[in-house]
């Protein structure tokens, strides 16, 4: 009889953790050990694997590639991976911790010293990435948010001005045509917000907002964090219905674009999981639980024969790590969504299983 704990694999064709144990991939042998297995970053055997990633030339090469905060680097928008605080989660999803690198801690301490009055992480730019607002330090919650999500992932918690980061973003949660979420707010300098209508949630920024709470303790979170998990869930219900601008729900929500930077199925999951009164128990919906239900099975539904991942959609630039090509299964995508997957089991037993 499949176990709560281990319902998840009882919805995939073959069980991977055998092969993703033995990848010759660092990164993934970690995901798979901490992630998917359970077990604790202070374990012997996942210090050495994580040892293993740091010393991964992959990884090493991905560091390379940190601009500096204030050298006028450039890029295309806030789903780019080389939007610097995209290109960091990264590495903390590969197993990169505080510490381990002195290039990103410089870089984290170039993006602490920028921030607004109001609380704001600033991004050079003009919150757009062009060369023309180089000169411009502005902000955009898709800039502060991820900005702040990654000073709390490398261990900034208790740095000056992350109270202010964070108080900022309780007081934004706003309603909104879907339900209590976060919306674009415009940037007073550049004067510039994303697409689509005001009043409308920002899909992306609500996950990134419950991502970073996920990160701090209670009493640090705005009290009604619950309703904004419970709108990314409606508008995954009223994808036929509605269908926000650059938030869409078919074949690419389901299967994302390699590396993970942008809205999506795994998103969606990522963001809600450490919010479990929202999907499972008395205090849950019916109709959340089916949601976060149904999302799961989608994710899983990628999930090939021989129970790798091969990805569908790659950024470019990619193309040397197994998750920025499309021939081969890929052994830290596949441990990533393993990972999500296995933070649903308890609602994810199949009555029809054995």
């Amino acid at each position: 009889m499949t176990t709560k704990r281990e319902a998840w694999l009882s919805i995939l064709p073959k069980d991977p953790r055998p092969w993703l144990l033995s990848s010759d991939e660092p990164s993934a042998r970690f995901v798979t050990m901490t992630a998917v297995l359970g077990m604790s970053e202070d374990d012997a055997d996942v210090r050495n694997a994580r040892k293993a990633v740091v010393a991964d030339p992959a990884v090493r090469a991905l560091v390379d590639r940190l601009p500096g905060w204030e050298s006028g680097f450039t890029f295309s928008g806030h789903n780019s991976p080389g939007f610097p605080p995209n290109l960091l989660r990264l590495l903390h999803g590969l197993g990169v911790r505080p510490g381990d690198f002195t290039a990103i801690e410089r870089l984290l301490d170039r993006m602490a010293l920028h921030q607004a009055d109001d609380g704001r992480y600033l991004t050079p730019g003009g919150a757009t990435g062009k060369k023309d607002g180089a000169a411009t330090w502005a902000s955009l919650p898709c800039d502060h948010f991820a900005i702040l999500e990654v000073l709390l992932l490398f261990g900034r918690r208790a740095a000056p001005g992350i109270q202010r980061g964070l108080a900022r973003v309780r007081d934004t949660l706003d309603d909104t045509t879907q339900g209590i979420a976060w919306r674009c707010i415009p940037d007073p300098v550049a004067r510039w917000r994303g697409p689509g209508r005001k009043n409308d949630a920002c899909l992306q920024v609500t996950v990134e907002a419950l991502r970073l709470f996920s990160l701090v303790p209670g009493p640090d979170r705005p009290k009604r964090i619950g309703e904004a998990a419970r709108t990314l869930l409606r508008a995954w219900r009223c994808r036929a219905e509605e269908k926000p601008y650059m938030f869409g729900h078919g074949r690419r929500f389901v299967a994302g674009k390699w590396p993970p930077t942008w809205y999506d199925a795994s998103a969606v999951l990522e963001a809600v999981a450490p919010f479990p009164s929202v999907w499972k128990g008395k205090a849950a919906s019916a109709e959340d639980r089916d949601s976060v239900a149904e999302i799961a099975r989608g994710l899983a539904s990628t999930v090939r024969p021989d129970g790798g991942v091969i990805p569908q959609s790659c950024y470019k630039g990619f193309e040397s790590y197994s998750f920025g090509q499309k021939k081969l299964p890929s052994p830290w995508a596949t441990a990533r969504l393993c990972g999500f997957l296995r933070a649903f089991s308890p609602i994810l037993v199949d009555p029809s299983h054995p």
